[in-house]
């Protein structure tokens, strides 16, 4: 495999208002961020690794498990309604102009998916490398809820949410929202575990995934993602257990 320059970027924001200065709340005994920080410097194939924060603070834990901080983000960048694409835009421009570094790859690391392992970070970076014409690799799991039983509220009543979308499947079976999981058909959710993308996606066509998407699947009990302290205290219940199976977390 051709070596492409791999540039990894934890995004971390001070301002979060379920669990204040989340991406630094203590789990299982170590600042969250540190969970995602190990993974990719576990990583193979991750050349250089950055974080990109609003946050002095968060700037300088990451600092201390030996991230580099080439910046802290305009506040602009940092709101509770900021999209990824200027997070990842603004940092891609910055190291060019700043540092003349100009990545083949950039792989988006969320420090509120702290179960990620450093070989599914691999593998989602070879995943984009061996295909020329894909845009990004995105991490996907099954649904626990299919959408097929999820409904929309119009007026008095509800609607199956895909009735119309998928009306051959409605039609052999009026009740599809009553079937059992098995047999309707395989969706996947979107689920912000590890995702890798081309750095010209994101600086000539406006997007963080493109419309050529590769799948990385991964094991489902990994799919926890931090929003509220309930969620905190279950990764802390699933890291103390990982703990005690040698390099489950690796």
């Amino acid at each position: 495999m051709k070596k492409h320059e791999v540039l990894g970027v934890i995004v971390a924001r001070g301002g979060s208002k379920s669990i204040p200065k989340k991406s630094i709340a203590m789990c299982a005994g170590y600042p969250l961020m540190y969970y995602t920080i190990k993974a990719a410097q576990k990583s193979k194939l991750i050349d250089r690794l950055i974080i990109s924060t609003d946050s002095e603070e968060m700037a300088e834990v990451a600092r201390g498990y030996g991230v580099e901080v080439p910046f802290i983000r305009p506040k602009e960048l940092a709101e509770d309604d900021t999209m990824d694409h200027p997070v990842f835009e603004h940092a891609l421009k910055y190291m060019s102009k700043e540092h003349g570094y100009n990545p083949d790859v950039v792989v988006q690391l969320r420090p509120t998916t702290p179960l990620k392992s450093s070989a599914d970070i691999d593998k989602a970076i070879e995943l984009l490398i061996k295909e020329p014409e894909a845009d990004s690799v995105r991490s996907v799991c099954e649904p626990i809820h299919p959408p097929f039983k999820m409904y929309k509220h119009e007026g008095k009543f509800l609607t199956p949410l895909l009735k119309n979308e998928y009306k051959d499947l409605f039609n052999k079976y009026p009740e599809a929202f009553n079937m059992p999981r098995q047999k309707l058909p395989q969706t996947w959710r979107h689920s912000g575990y590890v995702d890798v993308t081309r750095p010209s996606v994101i600086l000539e066509k406006g997007s963080m995934s493109g419309v050529k998407i590769i799948p990385l699947f991964f094991e489902n009990w990994r799919d926890v993602d931090i929003d509220n302290p309930n969620d905190l205290k279950y990764a802390e219940v699933v890291i103390n257990e990982a703990d005690n199976i040698e390099g489950i977390l690796d």
